[in-house]
């Protein structure tokens, strides 16, 4: 009388639990790519080779439009340097040390740029300016 062996090692290999994990690890990355830009305009920003970490609790950006000035607080398009005084009392009201990023094209005149800075210095905003490394 033969004996049989009750249990016998399968050699093959199944792929697709490997396809399941790099369709997630893929769709992981498409969700976390699009997360990290937090300013989605277009803008030339000037160079620098210091940077801070800080974290900014809102952004200000100045793009220029021919002869005129498109002011955006977040991704919102507001009207001129009065709509960036509203939009940022009304976003950094009861904040505790709020601080605002300002992202401007190298276009845009100096002056554009110490509106914002002043509107901060008068609400006690804590200001970043954006550079590309």
């Amino acid at each position: 009388m033969a004996i049989k062996h009750g249990s016998k090692v399968d050699k093959s290999f199944s792929a697709s639990a490997m396809t399941d994990l790099m369709f997630l690890l893929l769709i992981f990355m498409v969700i976390a790519t699009t997360l990290i830009n937090p300013n989605a305009l277009k803008l030339a920003l000037p160079k620098s080779s210091n940077q801070l970490k800080d974290k900014a609790v809102t952004t200000v950006s100045i793009q220029q439009n021919g002869s005129s000035y498109n002011y955006y607080v977040e991704l919102e398009q507001v009207d001129g340097i009065d709509g960036v005084s509203r939009a940022l009392k009304a976003r950094l009201a009861g904040q505790e040390d709020p601080t605002v990023s300002l992202h401007c094209d190298k276009s845009v005149a100096i002056d554009e740029v110490v509106k914002v800075m002043n509107i901060a210095k008068d609400n006690d905003y804590k200001l970043i300016l954006a550079t590309q490394p």
